[in-house]
């Protein structure tokens, strides 16, 4: 017996229950395996199962009895009315997440990119990352009359990252600055009072009723609180695709923030310097050109001519460092920049997906120089950020 994709959303592990009928356990055997003469269960559907079924099979077709060995097409074709009438099926019958899974699926497996190029299409689709993802790489061939629709899109994705990363983000990095201000050694009318006792509470000595500091902890004076730069340098290569939507947001995000300079630059074998569009990241990821190739020599020649600051300064490389320049002079480039005090963090992806495809030799190249290389998702770049504006560890992932 066959069964349909996974990005089906059809639960299988739950399907056998020990407190189902008979006849659910076949209902939901014929949703998994399709309705095929083989599927063994003679279950006929009706209704909203009929018509789940009738948007799988329209996606996951099945084998056609009367070509053996042969996969009938699936049942969109090219019509963008068919499309859009299966679109609105599938946002009615599945959850959101479902929808998304569906969506990406029907653009790989049935080459339906085109199709988004309709602006009646857009507006049927369920937005997100990777969609986002699809529309830049499709971007210079995108028609004026469908551009804003496009625009609009994306907006949505991107404020919904930002509600979701911004507040978290803000507050974690607002933390590591005060805490990387803060005087070890302060005249006594600097001393934080409340931080210092917290610190030296197992100092206290009960004979006396006191406690003796070993470390005093004092405020930092505006003429001591030295601005922080960050540099974003992003790798638009085809695969980088969501990992360039994620890092868009955070740096805007990082932008509105008074205490941090961030710069954002993107790469292929060009190299293209985005900062004075971060206040707006929609800008920025229409700014962007997915494809092409890899220079990351060339792209940390640019970010470290750009550099004033070493031992204030973050420089973020968001590649799965599959370099066509030339490697060797890439990795002197960071250590230069991590002999002259910068903070240089590799990640190998920014996004949901796991880990990515890398190049594991320039990887374990980064690693050897001190420089930590990971995949990172978007809930966890607040708190590397946090760590390398601290110059304490990086939390890298046990699962990397």
């Amino acid at each position: 017996m066959t069964s349909r994709g996974a990005g089906s959303g059809v639960e299988t592990s739950g399907a056998m229950t020990a407190h189902g009928t008979d006849r659910e356990r076949l209902r939901r055997w014929r949703m998994v395996l399709g309705g095929d003469d083989a599927d063994g269960t003679g279950c006929a559907l009706s209704g909203n199962d009929a018509a789940m079924d009738g948007a799988l099979a329209a996606l996951y077709g099945r084998s056609d009895k009367a070509r053996p060995g042969k996969n009938r097409s699936a049942g969109l074709g090219a019509s963008a009315p068919t499309v859009a009438r299966w679109l609105g099926d599938i946002r009615t019958y599945f959850p959101s997440s479902v929808v998304q899974v569906m969506q990406r699926d029907a653009i790989d497996r049935l080459g339906l990119s085109t199709l988004l190029l309709e602006p009646e299409m857009l507006e049927a689709v369920e937005a997100d990352v990777h969609l986002v993802g699809t529309l830049l790489s499709l971007n210079r061939a995108m028609p004026e009359t469908t551009k804003e629709t496009a625009r609009a899109v994306v907006r949505k994705v991107v404020e919904d990252l930002e509600k979701r990363l911004a507040t978290r983000t803000r507050a974690t990095l607002t933390g590591a600055l005060d805490r990387s201000a803060r005087i070890n050694r302060p005249r006594h009318h600097d001393i934080d009072w409340n931080r210092t006792i917290a610190a030296n509470l197992k100092h206290y000595l009960p004979e006396y009723g006191t406690i003796v500091p070993e470390r005093l902890i004092g405020y930092g004076r505006a003429s001591q609180s030295v601005k922080k730069e960050v540099v974003l340098c992003i790798d638009q290569s085809g695969s980088m695709a969501a990992s360039v939507v994620y890092a868009s947001v955070f740096g805007a995000v990082l932008a509105s923030m008074r205490s941090i300079d961030t710069r954002l630059v993107v790469f292929d074998t060009a190299v293209v310097d985005l900062t004075d569009q971060l206040d707006d990241p929609v800008d920025v990821l229409f700014g962007t050109q997915l494809g092409g190739g890899t220079d990351i020599n060339r792209a940390l020649a640019y970010c470290q001519s750009q550099i004033t600051r070493p031992a204030e300064t973050v420089v973020v490389l968001i590649s799965d460092l599959y370099e066509g320049g030339i490697r060797d002079e890439m990795l002197k480039r960071v250590a230069a920049m991590k002999a002259s005090g910068v903070q240089f963090v590799a990640l190998l992806a920014l996004s949901d997906e796991g880990a990515p495809a890398y190049d594991r030799q320039h990887a374990a190249a980064l690693a050897a120089l001190g420089a930590p290389a990971f995949a990172c998702t978007p809930d966890l770049f607040p708190e590397v950020m946090a760590a390398a504006i601290e110059k304490r560890p990086i939390p890298v992932p046990d699962t990397v």
